[in-house]
């Protein structure tokens, strides 16, 4: 599986529709979008609104990344908003289980996701509970980063880990992904990229998510 998630977070917000228009055209598969609390991560980002404007426009699923402190407080919030999946961080979340629980509850899909440091044993009693886990493959908080190497070994090692435990774990990889790693995260065993600076600085964005997802 070969899906491509721009993150809404590199977009225009001065020409947002336009942005959510190109994607819904493109060969994208989803929209990712960062939630970012300043507390979790050193940055704001956006919240419930923003989701809440981008569902009326798009016509593709929204990947919900929630880089924020207890994700658990805004699981139905974030659904109700338009969250077709609802990412929480493995470090935020201290009874994960019950956060994994509750998502799907919401009726959304439910992913967990790793920082660079955290390794991936870590998820060996959560993997089988998950639709997707996430590598971040920079330090969170900020687009436009340079990709970890270290990130290639880590999606093997998962990747492994999914099949150990026969999960039907989808694996996402986010930050600095580009057309220089794009086709080696795919044969490492990552199923979704999420890219963001690289797309929207793109001269032709819709053909850069094409050559992403033909990587």
């Amino acid at each position: 599986m070969k899906l491509i998630a721009p993150s809404l977070l590199s977009a225009d917000f001065t020409c947002l529709a336009r942005d959510i228009e190109m994607i819904n055209r493109s060969e994208a598969d989803w929209f990712h979008l960062d939630v970012m609390d300043g507390v979790f991560v050193p940055n704001i980002s956006f919240g419930i609104p923003v989701i809440e404007a981008v569902r009326r426009l798009a016509t593709k699923p929204l990947d919900v990344h929630l880089m924020i402190v207890q994700p658990e407080k805004y699981i139905d919030a974030f659904r109700r908003a338009g969250a077709d999946i609802i990412n929480v961080h493995y470090e935020a979340s201290t009874h994960l289980h019950r956060t994994i629980e509750a998502i799907r509850a919401s009726g959304a899909k439910a992913a967990v996701t790793l920082n660079p440091h955290t390794p991936v044993h870590l998820l060996e009693n959560i993997i089988a509970d998950v639709d997707m886990a996430l590598v971040m493959s920079v330090n969170p908080g900020f687009g436009g980063q340079k990709f970890i190497q270290n990130s290639t070994e880590k999606v093997k090692r998962l990747k492994e880990l999914i099949l150990q435990k026969n999960s039907a774990s989808l694996i996402e990889v986010d930050g600095g992904v580009d057309s220089s790693n794009a086709a080696t995260l795919f044969a490492a065993g990552a199923d979704v990229l999420v890219s963001g600076s690289y797309i929207f600085k793109s001269t032709d964005t819709e053909q850069t998510i094409r050559e992403l997802k033909g990587s």
